[in-house]
């Protein structure tokens, strides 16, 4: 298999007043490519997410990290210790589907933005509190295909309250994968 030469960078996304980091992967060379957004884990846009982003990047694809706990705790990233588990979702709690959605808009404009993308297909792709999120992402038109890996509490909630994420799926266009 052959990987491809990448770059990767931290860019700022918008949404509303609120600027977001988000981790930017692509292939060097600027052929048409889709775009995909990595949502995150509980433990924010950490080491592990941004080396999955790199992988899909080598791969051919523009991938794209925004950090959806911006709002909440600014630079937040964590590792995996009990503690770290305990902060992540205190956090975790905080977030809001209208918010997290103003969020992924923002970083398929951002990907929209770059030439490779332009008029591609764009998808996304979360774990866990990020495969919960990328289920929501689905019900945004521009995404055509998502994978949600063990999306916690889509059949029981949804951030900041409301029906369960699941009710939404009527809204989704796309494939989902899970």
């Amino acid at each position: 298999m052959t990987h491809r030469e990448i770059r990767s960078i931290t860019v700022k996304l918008v949404n509303g007043d609120l600027d977001i980091p988000a981790y930017l992967a692509m292939p060097v060379a600027e052929t048409p490519s889709p775009g995909i957004v990595v949502l995150q884990e509980i433990f924010g846009v950490n080491g592990h997410i941004r080396d999955i982003t790199e992988r899909f990047a080598k791969e051919g694809y523009v991938a794209i990290a925004p950090a959806l706990y911006q709002r909440l705790a600014p630079g937040f990233e964590t590792g995996y210790t009990t503690e770290d588990i305990k902060i992540g979702k205190e956090y975790k709690a905080q977030t809001r589907a209208a918010e997290l959605l103003g969020d992924i808009q923002g970083a398929i404009d951002y990907l929209r933005s770059q030439t490779p993308v332009q008029d591609n297909p764009i998808g996304s792709i979360g774990f866990c509190f990020g495969g919960h999120v990328a289920y929501l992402a689905a019900t945004l038109p521009d995404i055509k295909a998502t994978a949600s890996f063990y999306g916690a509490g889509i059949t029981t909630m949804t951030p900041g309250g409301g029906e369960p994420t699941i009710t939404r799926t009527p809204e989704i266009n796309g494939t989902v994968y899970g």
